[in-house]
């Protein structure tokens, strides 16, 4: 924690520090939001770069139909559906605009988000390992990379990576296929189902009685220490990144399958969870290259790590941690329990993202309790945060005219993996939180 004076000097710059010490949800729009044609050039990435992200992973499409018989349906792509919510809107009391969710929820292989970066930044690595050894070359079926022999070259080298839960699990379940030797540094808050489901795997998991931070360095070091060793940098990595970019263009040929229109007059707002930034600020990056003007962003974390919130709104980014104006970054939602925000997303996104708003974790399990009771859709805590912004885009003044004609999108970021006592657990927590708040 900084010293008292310190944190006296930052109250009195930022006011909105002392909300944010106080745990209560609040909201906070972005004055230095800029035009996507002029603040795109700030991300240091392009369009062609993911392009060529998108087409790396058609090109996998034939191994991952392989190698995870549950992608053969879609043809080896990892994708998921977006779906209306009529129930949910008409419980949340939005009388205008349409309301959907996107399912990274049940993303195939992993189950959350992190399906999208993870796995792609995996396959990446091995794609150039395997073009490097002359296994494969271009115009090559790529299937043919889970034969044994190819699982046993690729058994020479590690990946290792830091992770909260999630993102774990794609990196691990990804690499432990390929024939990689894996290690996962989970943080002190990551689920212990999402720890077994990893050894299952054959994945190491190392834990800590720390949080995410140290998780990272850790992960790092090892990858320090071993030529051999990839370290997927969920703070830094650019191409985690651009496999969760690669989400803007696909929604956008959901909304146009679906008739949903996306323009100047019918605007979208979507609403993302945020933890260290990696996965919202990707996605935002696409949903921008895609939609440009016309769509909002809006991130969500918890009252009890607001770190790109804070780290955005100081301009200090990865300079400042939640835990150094008190704030102890405990939550359940375990996705989003990260105290120091990636710099490289809070730079690139900072004229990118509308607004930012935290959540209490009480409201997420009412959140989650809402969903199933409406939709019968089950989400983990840290994926239904999203719909917590809803409430101060629908109240800000700027936004009033586009209200009738817009579109909102909360982005389900995980739960679709949660052993189902797990789950009863959250909902019923969820439920009874509900009625308390009836009586």
């Amino acid at each position: 924690m900084l010293p008292t004076p310190a944190i006296a000097a930052l109250r009195e710059k930022f006011p909105l520090i002392t909300e944010l010490m106080a745990l209560q949800p609040l909201s906070w729009f972005n004055p230095g939001i800029a035009p996507a044609a002029e603040a795109l050039n700030d991300v240091g990435l392009t369009a062609d770069d993911v392009a060529d992200a998108s087409a790396r992973l058609a090109r996998f499409a034939p191994y991952l139909a392989k190698a995870f018989p549950e992608t053969q349906a879609s043809g080896g792509i990892i994708e998921s559906p977006v779906v209306p919510l009529p129930a949910m809107q008409a419980t949340l009391g939005m009388t205008s605009g349409q309301l959907w969710l996107k399912q990274d929820s049940h993303l195939p292989i992993s189950g959350s988000i992190k399906a999208r970066g993870g796995i792609y930044e995996v396959l990446k690595h091995a794609e150039m390992l395997a073009l490097d050894a002359g296994l494969v070359k271009e115009g090559d079926d790529y299937s043919l990379l889970a034969s044994d022999a190819v699982r046993a070259f690729f058994g020479q080298y590690a990946i290792a990576v830091g992770s909260t839960g999630n993102l774990g699990l794609s990196i691990g379940i990804m690499s432990a296929r390929l024939g990689f030797r894996a290690t996962v540094h989970m943080s002190a808050d990551a689920r212990q189902w999402k720890k077994e489901k990893l050894r299952s795997h054959g994945v190491t998991v190392v834990e800590y009685a720390t949080d995410y931070s140290v998780a990272v360095e850790a992960g790092r070091r090892q990858a320090e220490n071993d030529p051999t060793c990839h370290f997927v940098d969920d703070e830094n990595s650019h191409d985690l990144f651009l496999g969760y970019a690669v989400a803007g263009e696909r929604l956008k040929a959901q909304f146009d399958a679906a008739g949903v229109a996306v323009d100047a007059q019918h605007p979208l707002f979507v609403y993302l969870p945020c933890g260290v930034g990696g996965g919202p600020g990707g996605v935002a990056f696409g949903l921008k290259l895609a939609f440009g003007d016309a769509v909002h962003c809006v991130f969500v974390e918890p009252t009890h790590a607001p770190c790109m919130l804070l780290g955005v709104h100081t301009g200090l980014h990865e300079g400042i941690s939640v835990q150094e104006i008190g704030i102890d970054n405990l939550t359940a939602a375990d996705g989003l329990a990260v105290g120091r925000p990636s710099g490289f997303v809070g730079r690139a996104m900072q004229r990118l993202i509308d607004g930012y708003a935290t959540v209490t974790d009480e409201e997420l399990y009412r959140l989650l309790a809402l969903l199933e009771q409406t939709q019968g859709l089950r989400l983990e805590p840290s994926a239904v945060a999203g719909f917590a912004g809803i409430p101060p885009v629908l109240a800000a003044p700027q936004y009033q005219q586009y209200l009738d004609t817009a579109t909102h999108l909360v982005w389900g970021t995980g739960g679709s993996m949660v052993p189902q006592e797990e789950m009863a657990a959250y909902v019923a927590r969820g439920r009874a939180l509900l009625a308390a708040g009836a009586d």
